[in-house]
């Protein structure tokens, strides 16, 4: 019996209509939140502009290599994702091609879809081992660990959930993050009520720039939130 992996966000990026419709149902039937691409310069754009736990990514795109679209992921995302690469290139030369463009997993075609599943809960794990337990930006510093931050160095009180939304928003810094994707990584697929995060905003604002000249948090109208340093151009 496998567990499901329902704090996993995971893009699929595949051109094969068949296999994509396998992995996707598969994937959401096992809790995970999905986006998909079948094509890689599609793909190239949601990675730099949502979070995902896991890429899955095809090698044999039709409108650019996947080597060239899991190194453009890894410089362009604002949180780098470990990628898996889906292929029937299983050689060790295609292997070694594809570790070298920053790919942190190998699955050759056809593979058991229990075992993707595995893989992805195996790779997400350890990009949470590895991620950094301090984070800084600009005056801002955080403490993941401890979950404690600080502004120009004086401490920042903030409760668990305005903490997370913050190291959420530090991680993604220059891009704003949309309000669908901090809900989901605060509550999966079951929000309190329609104004919790409003509420939560609200008081993360307070702690972070309130005792402050100026103001780092910013609303972006119609998507989300991001942090804006002093010298961000307007």
């Amino acid at each position: 019996m496998i567990k499901g992996c329902e704090d996993l966000k995971v893009l699929l990026i595949e051109d094969n209509a068949t296999i994509a419709k396998q992995v996707l149902e598969f994937l959401s039937a096992h809790g995970c939140e999905l986006d998909y691409a079948e094509r890689g310069k599609r793909g190239i754009e949601l990675a730099s502009a949502e979070i995902f736990d896991v890429v899955l990514l095809d090698l044999n795109l039709p409108d650019i290599d996947g080597l060239e679209v899991c190194e453009q992921i890894k410089q362009q995302a604002s949180v780098t994702p470990p990628i898996l690469m889906l292929t029937a290139r299983d050689s060790f030369a295609d292997k070694a091609a594809g570790f070298g463009q920053g790919a942190d997993d190998y699955l050759s075609k056809p593979f058991d879809l229990r075992e993707l599943l595995l893989r992805c809960q195996a790779l997400s794990r350890r990009n949470q081992l590895h991620r950094s337990q301090q984070l800084s930006l600009g005056c801002l510093q955080l403490d993941i660990s401890q979950q404690k931050a600080s502004r120009e160095g004086q401490d920042i009180k903030l409760t668990s959930i305005g903490f997370q939304i913050l190291a959420l928003l530090v991680e993604s810094y220059p891009q704003p993050v949309s309000r669908s994707l901090i809900s989901h990584k605060l509550w999966s697929d079951s929000p309190p009520d329609s104004d919790a995060l409003k509420s939560h905003i609200y008081s993360l604002r307070k702690a972070l720039d309130k005792p402050f000249d100026k103001p780092m948090l910013k609303t972006v109208m119609n998507l989300g939130y991001k942090l804006e340093l002093t010298n961000d151009s307007d």
